[in-house]
């Protein structure tokens, strides 16, 4: 592992550990456990199904661009965390506890993240009266996977920098 991922693991790891804590009480472990899960695609290929029901031709757009977005994003996080390979902090710690198993071995960035705001932003950019549900839902699935013991704050940042710049991107491209 690089250095600077090891000096970072020493900053984060304490913050890890308390909101690992925090998760680990049923009435936080389930809900973020169940977002978590929904952030794993399903709340998100439902929704590019239902946006051309319900926007027609706009929704249709949407959903295309997501799942173009969405393919971007897949590429672009497994080369990343192929390059950083930092561990996550349940594997750096054994006081850190995953309250949900990992879908990988590696931790930056956080796919999760990155896939929801990326998502998030273009489908905002096509019906922006879907904020109100997209805004909060891709917050909570970003500090579901600190909260359940998955990644680091900075994977996350890390991600929602990447996530809003490649959906910006894409937009600039359509505008």
């Amino acid at each position: 592992m690089q250095v600077w991922l090891q000096q970072l693991n020493e900053i984060e790891a304490p913050m890890c550990r308390l909101w690992s804590r925090s998760g680990q009480r049923n009435w936080i472990q389930r809900p973020f456990a169940v977002i978590s899960r929904l952030g794993d695609g399903i709340f998100w290929y439902s929704l590019m199904g239902v946006l051309p029901l319900v926007y027609g031709l706009t929704g249709v757009q949407a959903s295309l661009h997501m799942l173009a977005t969405g393919g971007i994003a897949l590429a672009l996080y497994k080369s990343l965390k192929g390059v950083t390979r930092r561990e996550r902090p349940c594997r750096y710690a054994s006081d850190i506890i995953a309250i949900v198993p990992p879908l990988d071995r590696y931790s930056f960035p956080s796919g999760h993240t990155l896939h929801a705001v990326s998502f998030s932003t273009v489908a905002i950019y096509y019906i922006p009266e879907l904020a109100w549900l997209l805004v909060p839902f891709t917050c909570l699935v970003a500090a579901s996977r600190v909260i359940l013991g998955l990644h680091y704050p900075s994977d996350v940042l890390v991600a929602t920098l990447i996530g809003l710049g490649l959906a910006y991107c894409g937009i600039m491209l359509v505008v």
